[in-house]
This record gives C-alpha cells, structure tokens and sequence, in this order.
C-alpha cells in the first residue's frame, strides 16, 4: 500500500487521495496513437490512470520514426496500436493496456456501442464529420470527450460532454466566508465573553484574531450607521481602529487581525453564479440525483455545446468579433502589412475545418503531396471562403499567408506541437475524471507560429 503513495507523492499533493482514486478507476479510450494522441496517453499512463485501450488501425511506417517517440525502427510494418500501447505499459505496471487494430472511423461508423465502457474518449487527429458523429454517441451515452488535434504549426483541444459538474475548483485567490460581518449566534454570544480592554496582557494576546475583527466590526457599525467599511479611507481607517487597541507592538494576533480585514471588507451574500445553480431545475433532487445537486455544494457547472451546433451555428457576433479586431483590422489588412494579426486563431480555426472539407473532397489534405502546392492554395481559399459565407461572415477576411501556411502544413504532426497539444489535452483529462479544478471551455487554438494560444467561444 506505501508503494503508490511513494510512487504518485506530488501529484497526491494537488488532487489528494480522492482525486487518484477517481484516476486509478478510469477508463481511456484513445483513437489513433499518432505523435498527438501517443503524448496524451503518457501523461496520463504516467499519472496512474487505471486502464487504457489504444484503437489505431495504421501500420507503422518509417516517416512516424521522425515524430513519434514510442516507437523505433524495429516497429516497422508492426501494428501502431500494439506498438504504442507495449511501450505506454512500460511507463507503468500498474496500468492496464490493452490494444485494438482497427480504424476509429470505421468503430464509429459501425460500433458506436463499443464506446460505452469508457470513462473517457481522446480522440485525435479525427476529422470534422468524425467529430460529429462521435460526439453524438459520447454525448447519449453520457461518456466524456475530448478531441485534441496538432496540424503543423497549430493544435487544437475541445472538450465535449453534457454536463461537468466540479465540487472542488480549487481557485487561485480562496476567499473564507467567515460570517464576520453577521456572526452566528453562538459566535456572537463567544465574541461577548470576550473583553478587548482588558489589562491582563496575557489574556490580551492570545484573544483570536477572528474574535478581534467580530467585535471590531460591531464597533464600527455603532459609529458609521451600522455600515461596515467601504471605501479605501474607511479600510485605513479600520486598521488604524484594530492597531490602537494593541498594549505593545508583539502582538501577533491583532498583526493577524489587520492582516485578515479584507475578508470583512469583501462582499457577502450568494453569488451571481451561485444563485444561478440554485436556480436551476437540476436542483430539484431526488432518489437518483448526483451527489453535486443533492449537497449543491459546489461552485461551478460546466456545459458544453455539441460539436455539430459549433459547426453549424456557430456564436454569430463571437465569430464576427474575432475575426475583426478592433486594433489590428481584419486578417486581409494585416496579410497587407505582412504581420500576423491578433485573431490569427480563429483563421487557424476555420482553416481546419476547411482542410477536412477539402479532404473530403480532393482525398488528400491541401499540401500533402509535392507539385500541387499552388492548386492546393487556391482550392483551400475558395473552400474557406465558402465555410465562412455559409456562416453569414465575410470570407476576405483570411489572410493570404495564414492560407498558404496551412497548405505548407500538409497535414502533418510535428513532435513539439503534438507534445504541447498532448500536454494540454491530458491537463484536462485529470480536471475532468478527479472533478477538480475548473475545465477550459470553447475551442482551444495554439498558435504555433508565435507561441500564442487563445479559448474561442463559438
């Protein structure tokens, strides 16, 4: 039993025993174990998920030596699948691997029930009506999805399920809700017992700080129209109140007490967000409610959309807004100028999707093969261009280069984009089965030509 606390010390210290048990029960489905989707599953093999199951129906060819880091030469001409997945068991014992040689296209198409035992889907390198389609079955199934996708200098992670409800968000700036400002009963009648005038220097330095700002705030309260401090003099001067009553300057409980003020400055009483979950429907429980709903105990609900109302209506002013950006003009402008625009993302955005169109199309994405490069760009813009004017946006708003860019990709995966992609997309594997921290939402974009990355709320 000590041997996987020795094994998983730092990462119990972030999500706790609780937390590692919830991974060491998941389930993984990975679909294709290309560079993107083999750095996924590290992490998360690593990590001490309980099983994985590795679906790829592609044989290992000598170009996947130059990019993917889980196999070698000796894997030519072997099942990927098998390959991957005898290398990610070495990483660790306790993981349960498992492999199957066939193409997910083909499992989604043909078995969408073979989905269902999962706890969670990666699916990588999927094209976009792949997406939708699997997105159908993971969402009836209630079985989470995230899709994570590097194409040359750009990547992609989105995350797909009906509801995420997360009872331990952990936020950077934790706020205590002491009740200062309207102590309980029993607070109150302690706080009364207390005597801060009190000569005795001994009972005087060890009174609690939280019983100092209690009777403080009363105090105050008495003198300014039972109003607590609100502006900035009024919380000078409240400290100034606290420090005075100190009989020498060691006294660390009322250092404690100026120290904690702002927690009595801070607004009380439910938050937007909260009321909203109290609000909701949802919190109508009964026999058969989540454990969230039944304590509505936690601080956020997540929802996503489905991918195909993405794709099919996107967020009009969203997308209107960026693809203009107020200080740098459309991407056609800065194409002018020869610069890469802010909103360079949602061009990358769009550009995928019209690179799947085009593959749908032509059988090949725009680039692949030498010699067809320029055909390629302009049947690549004329798709792009149609993408955005059935979306009720301006296609001359993508710039030129940002085109020939994604043609120059040609499809391909680049080791350090897929490690960063993998990365990102296996962060939010843990957030999602530990129901710790809060997941991102929208389309995550990573711009690999200048290291930027940006959430798109389409």
């Amino acid at each position: 039993m000590a041997e996987p606390k020795v094994k998983y010390d730092r990462q119990l210290r972030i999500w706790g025993e609780q937390g590692q048990a919830a991974l060491e029960k998941a389930s993984i489905c990975l679909l294709n174990c290309g560079p993107t989707g083999s750095e996924t599953l590290k992490n998360l093999v690593l990590g001490g998920v309980g099983s994985i199951t590795v679906v790829d129906g592609s044989k290992v060819e000598v170009g996947d030596l130059g990019n993917n880091f889980m196999v070698d030469e000796s894997s030519v001409g072997q099942s990927k699948a098998q390959c991957v997945c005898a290398f990610l068991q070495e990483l660790n014992d306790a993981v349960k691997a498992k492999f199957i040689e066939e193409h997910p296209e083909e499992l989604i198409e043909m078995n969408p029930s073979f989905f269902s035992q999962f706890t969670l889907v990666i699916a990588t390198q999927v094209v976009e009506d792949s997406m939708v389609k699997l997105d159908r079955i993971c969402r009836e199934e209630n079985i989470i999805l995230i899709f994570a996708r590097s194409y040359g200098l750009m990547g992609l992670v989105r995350i797909s399920v009906k509801e995420h409800t997360v009872i331990e968000s952990k936020p950077d700036h934790f706020l205590d809700d002491l009740r200062l400002n309207n102590p309980w009963p029993e607070l109150r009648r302690f706080a009364d017992t207390i005597d801060l005038n009190t000569t005795d220097a001994v009972e005087h330095k060890h009174t609690p700080y939280i019983i100092i700002l209690v009777k403080m705030a009363e105090e105050w309260a008495n003198t300014h129209g039972g109003k607590l401090p609100s502006t900035r003099e009024d919380k000078k001067q409240f400290k100034d109140l606290i420090k005075s009553k100190m009989i020498t300057m060691d006294e660390e409980n009322y250092k404690e007490a100026m120290e904690a003020s702002f927690k009595l400055f801070s607004p009380q009483g439910i938050s937007p967000n909260l009321q909203k979950i109290i609000d909701d429907s949802c919190a109508e429980v009964d026999s058969n409610s989540s454990d969230f709903w039944v304590m509505v105990a936690a601080l956020k609900v997540c929802r996503y959309r489905l991918i195909e109302d993405e794709f099919n209506s996107p967020v009009q002013p969203e997308l209107q807004k960026y693809l203009t950006d107020e200080d740098h003009g459309t991407l056609q402008e800065a194409n002018s100028l020869k610069v890469l625009p802010e909103n360079t993302a949602v061009g990358l955005y769009i550009l995928l999707r019209a690179a799947d169109r085009f593959a749908a199309n032509y059988s090949k994405f725009p680039g692949q093969f030498d010699g067809e490069m320029d055909e390629d760009i302009s049947r690549l813009k004329t798709t792009a261009v149609g993408l955005l004017s059935e979306l009720g946006c301006n296609g001359s708003a993508l710039s030129e280069d940002l085109i020939n860019e994604m043609c120059r990709y040609g499809a391909s995966e680049l080791h350090a984009v897929a490690a960063f992609v993998g990365g990102v997309a296996s962060q939010e594997v843990i957030k999602l089965i530990t129901r710790q921290f809060i997941p991102m939402s929208g389309t995550f974009i990573f711009n690999g030509i200048d290291h930027k990355s940006q959430l798109l709320l389409l």
